[in-house]
């Protein structure tokens, strides 16, 4: 598998090369790959079907000039804050393999990642024997009752993109100052507010790199990224009003 690691001059380019790798593999011009990036400043990203009203706290983002987008894929509202990390996986939809259908993809990744990341805690660290890396929900991470990666999944006939965010030592008081409550949540969070509800991971980015890294055997290095699909895509839609205030 590649390993990408990009970093670029807007967050709407950010966004829009998850779409344009996913592009690129399904028309036959890229393969199988892990990518990283990591934010800069603090956005808000709202799922494919969220409606910006029901799950954004506009006046606040309005008030302090934090920009609103839209992503390709479902699932909730984000705040992408400096501190976090955000991952990629483009893998191939095989009819027999684990990535056959929503369900079981979500399963095989969810579990891959825990794994990995649940290796950077030994059990001697664990301040309590409930303090383990869990899979809640269908596609959230938790660290004991803390959520702190929460994942979405898009899929085209031949490739899919499953992709999320970690928390790993965030400003988490933003994430309560600029969402409203969700409209949907999985019943393990039982109505706490995002301060109760989110925590970070408390480790390195490098570290977090590093195990999903070896988790998913992203050893070749992914030399020729589609920066020109990605500048136009990001012009065209993740820049677009239309776009991220669709719903």
């Amino acid at each position: 598998m590649q390993r990408l690691e990009i970093t670029l001059p807007s967050p709407a380019e950010q966004l829009a090369a998850d779409e344009a790798l996913l592009d690129a593999c399904e028309a036959g011009g890229g393969d199988e790959t892990l990518l990283f990036w990591e934010p800069r400043e603090t956005f808000v990203v709202v799922g494919y079907a969220n409606r910006v009203a029901a799950e954004v706290n506009v006046a606040a983002c309005e008030a302090e000039g934090i920009p609103i987008f839209r992503r390709c894929s479902g699932g909730g509202t984000v705040v992408q804050l400096p501190g976090g990390l955000n991952y990629g996986l483009l893998l191939r939809i095989a009819e027999t393999g684990p990535t056959r259908n929503i369900t079981t993809a979500n399963r095989f990744i969810m579990e891959q990642n825990r794994a990995a990341l649940a290796s950077l805690f030994p059990n001697s660290q664990l301040p309590t024997p409930n303090s383990r890396i869990s899979v809640r929900g269908h596609t959230d991470l938790c660290l004991g009752e803390k959520k702190f990666a929460g994942n979405s999944q898009r899929r085209r006939k031949n490739f899919l993109l499953f992709h999320g965010t970690l928390l790993l030592n965030c400003d988490l008081k933003r994430i309560g100052e600029l969402l409203l409550m969700p409209s949907l949540e999985p019943d393990y969070r039982a109505h706490r507010p995002h301060a109760e509800f989110v925590g970070n991971l408390n480790l390195s980015a490098g570290m977090v790199k590093a195990a999903l890294a070896a988790a998913w055997g992203a050893n070749v290095p992914f030399s020729n990224p589609p920066l020109a699909a990605i500048e136009k895509l990001a012009s065209a839609k993740y820049s677009a009003r239309d776009w991220n205030y669709k719903f």
